[in-house]
């Protein structure tokens, strides 16, 4: 499979999980310069150089190929050691360069579209503006503390060797575990075609939103993090970025929360 020069606009990365080969990994999601949603699979991120790391928003450039054990159309490999961080493209006037940027992914309105869309052609990204956002879940995990396995693999890229020579490791904390799990519940359309979903959210940003919560306020964390995901962000013109997972295609999660404000009437997306 032909490795490619792509230049790529971030819109997601998921918290990172634990990983046996990389020690842990994110999931990258974003667009080409043509408009074409696509996804870097794995991406041990936290570990990867310090000048090579980037951000949501970010255009960056990077050698890809096409992924080999991941049949989804928009699934890549990215060669992290040729990732090349470009300029951060800013929010401007009512997001008015972003908007431009996002126009030619057209957003669902509706989850069973999307839902439909990927069993015609195996989509496994896409954007969705819901009807209304009802709700936020806050679910405890079964477990709030890694298991000896996870643990090992979080450390193996330290007593291993892993992705670095010794004199190149990057100093990192061990990544925290998030002791709760986080759902939306939304809908789409109205009166006969008006429909519930609920959906989990791994969006990476929801992850440090709670543990800044948890630093700051303590025991009351929860009142300012549903504040923000169930009065702020559904104030603006909040759209997901729904991504399924590899094994089980028919099973989607909201990776990456998208809250431009709102435009005046007339105006395009």
């Amino acid at each position: 499979m032909p490795v490619v020069d792509a230049r790529i606009l971030i819109l997601c990365k998921t918290y990172p999980s634990p990983s046996g080969k990389y020690a842990e990994t994110t999931c990258v999601a974003g667009m080409d310069e043509k408009g074409n949603l696509i996804r870097l699979f794995p991406v041990p991120f936290r570990l990867i150089a310090e000048e090579q790391q980037f951000k949501k928003w970010q255009w960056i450039k990077a050698k890809v190929e096409k992924a080999r054990k991941d049949h989804r159309p928009e699934s890549f490999t990215i060669k992290t050691d040729t990732i090349e961080g470009g300029s951060v493209v800013p929010t401007g006037k009512d997001w008015g360069e972003r908007r431009r940027l996002l126009s030619p992914v057209k957003p669902f309105e509706h989850f069973d579209d999307i839902a439909a869309a990927q069993e015609k052609d195996r989509r496994s990204l896409a954007l969705l503006k819901p009807m209304r956002v009802l709700g936020l879940d806050i679910e405890p995990v079964s477990d709030p503390e890694w298991t000896d396995e996870d643990l090992a693999k979080l450390l193996g890229s330290q007593n291993q060797g892993g992705l670095f020579d010794d004199d190149d490791k990057p100093s990192i904390k061990t990544l925290r575990k998030l002791p709760f799990d986080f759902y939306y519940r939304y809908e789409c359309g109205e009166g006969a075609n008006a429909k519930v979903f609920r959906h989990k959210v791994l969006d990476w940003e929801v992850g440090a939103l709670y543990l800044g919560c948890e630093r700051r306020y303590g025991a009351d964390w929860e009142r300012y993090f549903r504040e923000k995901l169930e009065n702020d962000l559904p104030s603006k013109d909040l759209i997901f970025l729904m991504g399924n997972q590899h094994r089980f295609q028919e099973q989607w999660m909201i990776i990456s929360l998208i809250y431009p404000p709102h435009q005046a009437q007339g105006e395009l997306f």
